[in-house]
């Protein structure tokens, strides 16, 4: 405790109980003090530790600036190790940053290991990471930090984000974001960038297309007039993912044809991918040139630099395609090794992925498997109940009454 630890440091420095108190302090007090039956003011605390020649974080017993920078860099590394085994991380930062949390109480340094403390609390679904984090945030609140104070904001918008309570995610995300302007005299430009682009993916989770769209033209007005071209092809895939939804085709081109070359001058190949998906699935959904489609998507299969990312995508595009070729046995092939990414939560996303099971139930009715294509049309059916509507509910729901009409 605080009186042992002065009482240690005076008897290092062989110095009386006069001698520290000085002129500033009567013995009785630092008597007091030192037994833990009075607590000194910050004045006093300074004044101690001046007559002690310490850091005022050493008698409150803080880890010093060298200790906590040691204790971040292997939490940072632990951090951004592999991505896929989130539980096994979680579990080393807990034990690494555990046994410091009562120190961490000021510094860059102390408020990123409780953030990333709090992070890991958090995957593995332990109590007290809301406090922890509300902790960390006030740290950067203090610090004027703001890049890191908006991460902590997102975070704790895709805790109901990812349960798909959009409309709670929202409430949240504008609360936080709220705070962070309140609070910080300065926010950076690419901070800024990335609180607009949550806030337009999120306006469009819930369906306010007006919001959403008038957020996403500020971001990408404010990115042009900076010269900073961060989040820019996130923006553009998400503008062109929503008018596709609402059938704006001169919308949707001209979404992805910025899109295209952003990728091509940033060299982005996940960009280049995303902008390719949406080329055939505009075959396969409009233009109906399916063989095509199938063409494009063996030749994305045996590019080297494909990314696996979009293995998923294509390869229920590739089912699709197959199903309206009248290959129903080939489809199925394709359409059930199609697994939804793990993290993958908004609303236009799951609509794609979900027509999965529509598509098997129409492949398994034309096979004549009866039993097989209802269940699956049911589970095609219950996934869309509480996602908005799009060209994908709606192909549902004109598959449900097709197989319906003919059990």
């Amino acid at each position: 405790m605080l009186g042992e630890r002065i009482r240690k440091f005076r008897k290092q420095k062989k110095m009386t109980l006069e001698a520290l108190a000085g002129k500033e302090l009567t013995k009785g007090m630092l008597s007091l003090i030192e037994n833990n039956k009075a607590k000194p003011s910050m004045e006093s605390l300074s004044y101690i530790a001046q007559q002690l020649e310490v850091e005022v974080s050493d008698l409150l017993g803080a880890l010093s600036s060298e200790e906590l920078r040691v204790i971040l860099e292997k939490a940072e590394k632990i951090y951004n190790s592999d991505l896929n085994k989130v539980k096994e991380r979680s579990k080393r930062l807990i034990e690494l940053i555990e046994p410091y949390v009562d120190k961490l109480s000021q510094g860059y340094e102390a408020a990123r290991l409780l953030e990333i403390y709090s992070y890991s609390l958090y995957n593995e679904k332990r109590q007290g990471w809301q406090e922890l984090s509300d902790l960390a945030a006030m740290m950067y609140d203090q610090m004027n930090i703001s890049v890191n104070r908006a991460g902590i904001a997102v975070f704790r918008t895709l805790d109901k984000f990812n349960k798909h309570d959009y409309e709670k995610a929202l409430e949240i995300f504008l609360h936080e974001r709220s705070l962070i302007e309140e609070n910080h005299a300065y926010i950076d430009p690419l901070t800024r960038l990335e609180l607009d682009y949550h806030e337009a993916v999120l306006y469009y989770a819930v369906g306010d297309t007006k919001a959403a769209t008038e957020i996403m033209e500020s971001a990408l007005h404010f990115s042009k007039e900076k010269q900073i071209f961060y989040r820019v092809d996130e923006l553009y895939r998400l503008a062109a993912a929503h008018a596709m939804m609402l059938r704006n085709e001169r919308q949707k081109d001209y979404y992805l044809e910025k899109l295209k070359l952003y990728s091509e001058f940033a060299d982005n190949l996940f960009s280049l991918q995303f902008y390719k998906l949406i080329r055939i699935m505009s075959l396969i959904d409009e233009k109906r040139e399916y063989k095509k489609a199938i063409e494009e998507i063996d030749q994305l299969f045996s590019d080297g630099e494909k990314i696996n990312f979009y293995d998923p995508w294509f390869n229920l595009e590739k089912g699709k395609a197959l199903y309206y070729l009248e290959r129903y046995e080939e489809a199925l092939l394709y359409l059930d090794v199609v697994v939804i990414p793990p993290e993958i939560h908004h609303p236009f996303d799951l609509s794609i992925f979900y027509v999965v099971d529509a598509f098997k139930a129409l492949c398994y009715h034309e096979l004549g498997n009866k039993n097989d294509a209802v269940t699956a049309i049911k589970r095609a059916v219950h996934h869309f109940e509480t996602l908005p509507d799009t060209p994908f509910k709606e192909m549902v729901l004109k598959a449900n009454e097709k197989i319906g009409s003919q059990r």
